[in-house]
């Protein structure tokens, strides 16, 4: 009697949880089937749309670039895999890396939620116009994160390849988009001393001369992505129409040494009063990608530096003292002077202020995962595994054109 006792409520719980299991099942729409690819795209999307609807004046208003790295579960929008226009030095998980950590933070400012990248969105902004990014091996790597994102939407068209795989350009047919790297060291006209029949390692930059690499298919461009910096940490002599100038790291006597900081300005201000004054150029929004730092700890390349750490920097624990942040700052300087004389003609420079956000990023570079077998040994703690945290710099460029051209 005491056992039967107790069946009524066990038999009444049953009955409450079938019942409950028979709505679900009558109210879901097909709850049993696979969600699609596409249909899980859209879902995770959600969040962060790129539809501001409300929130348009605190986007507006946020300074995108001063925040934190927080936990993203969603993680990249590509893999290695699924991009097939990866660079093999980029590729890092095809060179062994095993962590995936790294790609599992996304950059949130301080002040606002920062929309996620959207490629179809991005694809319908840019139709029918042509986006060059201006610079070294850097711009270059940005540009690579940019198409694997796109390619998610549309597979593009291998327009253009040099000998040297440096000037690239790849065609967008849906959308009648062109993407384009234009390669340069220096911006400006810089050569490389040959001595005894060999390379030295010493450049002569004409700072008065701009790199024609460039400048020539400039007019083209609807947008412009420009950056650099890499280049100027080795011996260079600097000219100017009369001449030496000075130098940078030369250790010569009788020439001042300025130092990067002095070389990097010249250059881009010789390079954006160039875009300024182009009386053929149709861009109206010119985007200058701040320094992107090296991450080499206890050593430099060419001394044992390495780059092995898999997760970030706080904002606590970086240094805007740092010669890094020096560079940058003087690049901002260069923006806003282009700015005042570019009001005057309707052309507008903005800053892709990536440096706070990539100094807290020691994690995402290839490291030993690069793959180069002419330099086995040494790390690549300067350029950007893909997929990786560069890959926020889309998230960047699309609310920065966004609130220039609209």
């Amino acid at each position: 009697m005491m056992i039967l006792g107790k069946l009524p409520p066990f038999f009444l719980s049953c009955l409450l949880l079938t019942i409950i299991f028979i709505v679900f099942i009558l109210c879901s729409p097909n709850p049993f089937n696979p969600i699609s690819k596409s249909d899980l795209h859209q879902t995770l999307a959600l969040p962060n749309s790129t539809s501001h609807g409300d929130d348009d004046d605190e986007i507006l208003k946020c300074d995108l670039f001063k925040g934190e790295w927080v936990p993203d579960l969603q993680g990249s929008l590509y893999t290695n895999w699924s991009c097939s226009t990866i660079p093999t030095s980029k590729n890092c998980f095809h060179h062994g890396r095993k962590d995936t950590e790294f790609l599992k933070w996304r950059w949130k400012p301080h002040q606002c939620q920062l929309p996620r990248f959207d490629p179809k969105t991005f694809l319908e902004f840019v139709q029918g116009k042509k986006l060059g990014f201006i610079g070294d091996s850097v711009a270059r790597n940005h540009m690579d994160s940019l198409l694997c994102l796109l390619s998610m939407i549309e597979t593009p068209v291998d327009h253009y390849k040099d000998s040297e795989d440096r000037q690239r350009v790849w065609y967008f047919p849906g959308h009648d988009f062109t993407l384009m790297i234009l390669w340069t060291k220096f911006l400006v006209d810089g050569e490389e001393r040959v001595i005894n029949g060999s390379s030295s390692g010493i450049f002569d930059l004409h700072l008065h001369k701009i790199d024609k690499k460039w400048t020539t298919d400039l007019p083209v461009l609807d947008y412009i992505i420009i950056s650099d910096a890499h280049w100027f940490f080795r011996t260079i002599y600097l000219h100017n129409d009369t001449g030496v100038v000075g130098c940078v790291y030369c250790g010569h006597p009788n020439v001042t040494d300025f130092g990067v900081g002095f070389a990097l300005r010249m250059a881009f201000r010789s390079a954006l009063n160039h875009i300024n004054r182009c009386r053929e150029c149709k861009a109206r929004v010119t985007l200058v990608r701040t320094f992107s730092p090296a991450h080499f700890e206890n050593g430099a390349w060419d001394t044992g530096g390495r780059c092995n750490r898999t997760s970030p920097l706080s904002e606590r624990e970086i240094k805007l003292t740092s010669n890094e942040w020096e560079l940058r700052s003087l690049q901002m300087e260069e923006i806003e002077k282009a700015n005042i004389e570019g009001n005057k003609k309707g052309t507008k420079f903005a800053a892709l202020d990536v440096t706070r956000a990539m100094l807290m990023r020691p994690d995402g570079h290839p490291g030993v995962f690069w793959g180069n077998k002419w330099m086995n040994g040494y790390n690549d703690c300067v350029h950007w595994c893909l997929p990786g945290p560069i890959d926020a710099w889309n998230d960047f460029l699309f609310e920065v054109l966004r609130r220039k051209v609209t």
